[in-house]
C-alpha cells in the first residue's frame, strides 16, 4: 500500500497480512516441487523453522522444511535461481535462460517494474523480441549497458548481434567503449559535451573513428582497440 504525506514523497508500506507478496494465505497451500537452487534454504533448518512455526499456530509454513515452492516464494525468487529451480519445464526454462543471457539474473521474478533502471526496463522488453524473426525491424537503445559489469555487457553485445543476425537493424546510444568497439558503423557526436556538442565529428567504422585527431571518443576508442 501506499501512504500519501502530503507534501513529502509517498511511502511504501508492505502489507501487514501478505507481507508484501500480493496473495492471501490460501496461496501458501499451493505448493509446487522444484529442483535445488542457489540460496535455498537448509532442509534441517526450514524443519525447524517449520516446528517453531506450528507452535505458534502459522500452518502454512508447515512447507517450509520442504523442497517444494508457493507462488509468493516462488516470486521471491531470483531468475538465475529460478533458472535452477524449475530446470525440468522447459519453455519456462528457455524464457529464464534469456533473462539470464541478458545479464538481469538478478532480479526477482516478482520485481516491480518501476523500480526497474533505464537499461533493465530496455533489456526486459528486449527479452520478448528474442528468438522471433526480425526483417526490417529497427531497435533503437539509449545506454543498456548502464549497471552492468563488463561480463554482462558482452553478453549484451552478443545478443544485439543475435538481433542482426536475425535480420533487425539495431541502432544504440552508448557511452561504453566496449559496446562502441563493436560496433558496425560509429557516429560520433561532439566535439564536447551539453552547449560544446551537437554535431557530427566522424562518421564511420571504429577503426576510422578512433583514427579521426578531432574526436575525443577517438583518443580512447584507439586505446581501446589496441588493448
Amino acid at each position: 500500500m501506499s501512504l500519501d504525506v502530503q507534501f513529502l514523497p509517498d511511502v511504501d508500506i508492505p502489507c501487514p497480512d501478505c507481507h508484501g507478496s500480493r496473495y492471501g494465505h490460501e496461496a501458501e497451500a499451493i505448493q509446487m516441487e522444484v529442483d535445488d537452487y542457489p540460496g535455498a534454504p537448509n532442509p534441517a533448518e526450514g524443519a525447524k523453522a517449520a516446528a517453531a512455526a506450528r507452535h505458534e499456530g502459522d500452518h502454512a509454513a508447515d512447507f517450509h522444511g520442504m523442497r517444494t515452492l508457493s507462488l509468493p516464494e516462488m516470486l521471491s525468487l531470483t531468475v538465475d535461481q529460478a533458472l535452477a529451480a524449475l530446470a525440468p519445464l522447459k519453455k519456462v526454462h528457455g524464457k529464464l535462460e534469456i533473462l539470464h543471457n541478458l545479464g538481469l539474473g538478478y532480479l526477482t521474478l516478482g520485481e516491480a517494474t518501476p523500480a526497474l533502471s533505464g537499461g533493465e526496463a530496455q533489456r526486459l522488453k528486449l527479452a520478448s523480441e528474442m528468438r522471433r524473426n526480425q526483417d526490417d525491424t529497427l531497435f533503437v537503445f539509449d545506454e543498456p549497458t548502464i549497471g552492468l559489469h563488463p561480463l554482462d555487457v558482452a553478453t549484451l553485445i552478443g545478443v544485439l548481434q543475435s538481433l542482426i543476425e536475425h535480420g533487425a537493424t539495431v541502432v544504440v546510444i552508448e557511452h561504453d567503449l566496449d559496446m562502441i568497439a563493436n560496433a558496425d558503423y560509429l557516429i560520433d557526436m561532439g566535439p564536447g559535451g551539453g552547449e560544446q556538442g551537437g554535431r557530427i565529428v566522424a562518421t564511420g567504422t571504429p577503426a576510422q573513428v578512433a583514427a579521426c585527431p578531432m574526436s575525443i571518443t577517438g583518443r580512447y576508442l584507439a586505446r581501446e582497440l589496441e588493448g
